[in-house]
């Protein structure tokens, strides 16, 4: 058997084995797809309501389309196996894209990589709105260098759908030679999705997916939530864990929790600027676009991780995409943080469906791998920045010569 054939083989083992899982697992997994998007997606056939136009929606509205072509599928098995449908042909469409260099080993050791991600991130792997904006980045970053103005579309479309993408636009404005074309795909899709919706009457609501976020609280899984979370651990009064009825997430609650709400997203703004500059520096220097944009991409995505007071756990489908393109690029270099996603996508499912229960419970032990998990993360991008800012420039940076003696 070739290659490519073991690795088809093992992409449908893989595929099929985390969408029974999502089935069978505990905590409903697919509870998102199963209580959200089958209802919105329903409507929006049924012409009752399209959210991100009609009302305000908490994703930005392309997000609609792949809800509403998963029911396509639905006739199967029900609108879950159309969605686990829908997911895969999206991965096989950017897999094939992938493997299609059978001889280059960085690509197979990246698809590779791909495959255990998802087996060991489980049911969230790909039973996320995120599952969606995987592929399309992954193959967005991939043709970023011989078609920029479509790897460009591609990672706009994704952000339409899921916001974090935006990360990888960023680093590739950055990175990239041809910065223009970048920016003009991006601001193409921008252009195109506003003006639909505009058209459509749901102008107020444009950029709802963003106001939307100001009232959340922290969430259960997020870094920042560690303090409050051994506190409730520890019976402290005052300190627990609470469902809002308004984000459909667990959140915590705790003194001054208030204050380092409202301190979260002016934080995790400034570690964003403050990777931008770190990575604009270095493409001053003259870095190349194998050594920075990989680099970059994966800095700035796991600042948007480690700042975020959201900590859903299919936040680390997020680093596929900039580790993938590192392992194409350089597989030596980049095995340690393949290796440290694969750690992380692991810990993720034991927290979350399989100790999830535990966790809302504030028992020790689940508390303890959340915290191993976030732990790991943070030191991740640490790990990351520092490589970030060693990357190696091809600008000196001039001397001034001394001043000639009288």
């Amino acid at each position: 058997m070739s290659r490519r054939a073991v690795l088809w083989v093992a992409f449908a083992i893989v595929h099929l084995g985390v969408a029974v899982l999502g089935f069978v697992a505990p905590f409903l997994p697919m509870g998102d797809v199963t209580n959200v998007y089958d209802p919105w997606s329903r409507a929006a056939v049924a012409g009752t309501g399209l959210v991100g136009v009609t009302e305000q929606w908490v994703y930005p509205q392309l997000a609609l389309i792949p809800m509403v072509l998963a029911r396509g599928f639905a006739w199967i098995a029900g609108y879950e196996a159309g969605w686990a449908i829908l997911v895969t042909l999206c991965n096989a469409l950017t897999f094939s894209l992938l493997v299609s260099r059978p001889r280059s080993r960085g690509r197979i050791t990246a698809a590779w990589f791909w495959l255990a991600f998802i087996a060991l991130l489980g049911p969230v792997a790909m039973y996320r709105i995120d599952a969606i904006t995987v592929p399309l980045a992954l193959a967005g970053c991939l043709w970023l260098v011989g078609r920029p103005m479509l790897g460009s579309i591609l990672l706009a479309v994704a952000t339409w759908i899921k916001v974090w993408p935006a990360a990888l636009l960023a680093a590739a404005v950055v990175a990239v030679r041809r910065r223009l074309t970048v920016v003009g795909g991006a601001l193409l899709v921008t252009a195109v999705t506003v003006g639909a919706v505009v058209v459509a009457g749901g102008g107020p609501h444009v950029l709802g997916f963003i106001s939307g976020q100001t009232g959340r609280g922290l969430q259960l899984e997020a870094p920042v939530s560690m303090f409050y979370l051994w506190r409730a651990v520890a019976g402290v009064e005052g300190s627990f864990v609470y469902y809002s009825d308004d984000m459909l997430t667990y959140q915590v609650a705790g003194p001054q929790v208030d204050l380092v709400i409202a301190a979260m997203t002016p934080l995790l703004v400034l570690a964003v600027a403050v990777v931008a500059g770190l990575g604009a520096w270095r493409a001053w220097r003259g870095a190349s676009f194998a050594r920075l944009f990989p680099t970059l991409a994966l800095a700035f995505v796991l600042t948007l991780i480690v700042f975020n007071k959201v900590g859903s756990p299919q936040f680390m489908t997020w680093l596929i995409a900039p580790i993938a393109v590192g392992l194409v690029i350089d597989r030596r270099r980049w095995t340690r943080p393949a290796v440290l996603g694969l750690l992380a996508a692991g810990l993720t499912q034991l927290i979350y469906p399989f100790t999830y229960l535990g966790l809302l419970m504030v028992e020790p032990l689940p508390v303890l791998l959340l915290t191993a998990r976030n732990g790991l993360v943070v030191v991740f991008l640490v790990w990351t920045l520092v490589d970030l800012a060693r990357v190696p420039a091809r600008r000196s940076i001039p001397v001034s010569a001394p001043a000639p003696s009288a």
